[in-house]
C-alpha cells in the first residue's frame, strides 16, 4: 500500500505544518522523467515509513501551488523542514539521495 499522498492547494497548509519533514514532488502525468520518479518515491516511503511525509503535487491541477515554489521544470522535488524549504532538486533523484536529505531534515 502506498504512503505517497497527493496534495492539493487546499490541503497543502496542513501537510506543510507537520512535525515530520515533507518531501514534495512537483510532477505531471505526461512527463516521462516524472513517471520515472514515482516508483523511487515509493521506495523512499517504504524506507522511512511514518518518519517523513512523501507528497506529490500535479502541476497541471495545482498551478498556483507550483508557482508558489517557483517550479519551472519538472520533476522538481522539495524537502520542507518546519514548513521551510531545506533542500531542492530539479530532475529525477535516486532514493538514497532523498532518504539522506529527509534524515538530515529530521526523519529518524
Amino acid at each position: 500500500m502506498s504512503n505517497v499522498i497527493h496534495v492539493t492547494t487546499g490541503a497543502f497548509e496542513k501537510v506543510s505544518k507537520q512535525d515530520s519533514p515533507v518531501l514534495i514532488d512537483f510532477w505531471a502525468p505526461w512527463c516521462g522523467p516524472c513517471r520515472m520518479q514515482g516508483p523511487i518515491l515509493e521506495q523512499v516511503s517504504d524506507t522511512l515509513g511514518d518518519k517523513a511525509i512523501i507528497a506529490k503535487v500535479n502541476v497541471d491541477e495545482e498551478p498556483q501551488l507550483a508557482a508558489t515554489f517557483g517550479v519551472q521544470s519538472i520533476p522538481t522535488l522539495v524537502v520542507l523542514q518546519g514548513g521551510k524549504v531545506a533542500k531542492r532538486w530539479v530532475g529525477v533523484q535516486q532514493a538514497p539521495t532523498l532518504v539522506h536529505a529527509l534524515e538530515a531534515a529530521g526523519a529518524r
